[in-house]
């Protein structure tokens, strides 16, 4: 794209705001992937705790900078808001408790939008995965049993996502013949944490399992309806 002056482009109203959530996600994970990598090369938690919130708060907001110098773009100020919610919600669960008990999500299932428009959408599972905000669930996952009487092993999710969105604006989805609405969610969910292992790899995978929601019971609220789900994903 053509080359401008930094300016910011105000975003905060498109995708119902799934994307904004998306972005808490990605910061959050990054910045505990960094921490980690820094404690596993023998750096104390501390320092590898600060280190991973500034260097994952960084780099995902790089992009921002690079889309102000965009004429087609321009920084977004309430992604860079959700980069530091991302980072902030991982920096204060170490200072308060000295561990994660509030996990970011993600799960996904494919949806009949990306058909009307693949172009912003995905043209296949993968690009749809990261591009069509109707399948996307982002999820907050509570290790119950650090605060109530509740199974060691079982936590309790709270979600977010919307449907209805073939354009990033409401307007351009209405005059399509859409009704973008959002949907919350209340979901059972594993606390992977709790599996411990002597093996390096073992670790990393149930580490990086423990990113992805696993399907569960579900309750889905909304167009103030109610709506159960057996399994959700």
């Amino acid at each position: 794209f053509d080359r401008s002056s930094f300016h910011f482009f105000n975003d905060s109203k498109e995708w119902k705001q799934v994307d904004k959530v998306g972005h808490m996600y990605s910061t959050f994970q990054l910045s505990h992937m960094i921490s980690r990598a820094f404690q596993w090369s023998n750096l104390p938690e501390k320092k590898s705790d600060w280190i991973g919130t500034l260097v994952g708060f960084g780099v995902i907001s790089s992009i921002e900078i690079f889309d102000g110098f965009s004429s087609e773009y321009g920084a977004s100020a309430s992604d860079l808001t959700a980069n530091a919610i991302g980072s902030g919600l991982y920096i204060s669960q170490k200072l308060l408790w000295k561990e994660i008990r509030l996990h970011p999500k993600y799960s996904f299932h494919r949806t009949e939008y990306p058909q009307y428009n693949p172009d912003l959408l995905g043209s296949n599972l993968l690009e749809e995965m990261v591009k069509d905000y109707n399948g996307q669930t982002n999820w907050l996952s509570a290790d119950m049993d650090k605060f109530i009487r509740f199974p060691k092993w079982l936590n309790l999710a709270v979600g977010y996502g919307a449907e209805e969105m073939v354009n990033a604006d409401d307007a351009s989805n209405i005059q399509n013949g859409f009704m973008p609405y959002r949907q919350f969610y209340i979901s059972l969910d594993v606390d992977l944490t709790g599996i411990k292992s002597k093996s390096k790899a073992i670790n990393t995978l149930i580490f990086f399992a423990n990113m992805i929601k696993i399907p569960g019971p579900t309750l889905e609220f909304s167009q103030g309806k109610v709506r159960g789900y057996l399994l959700y994903f």
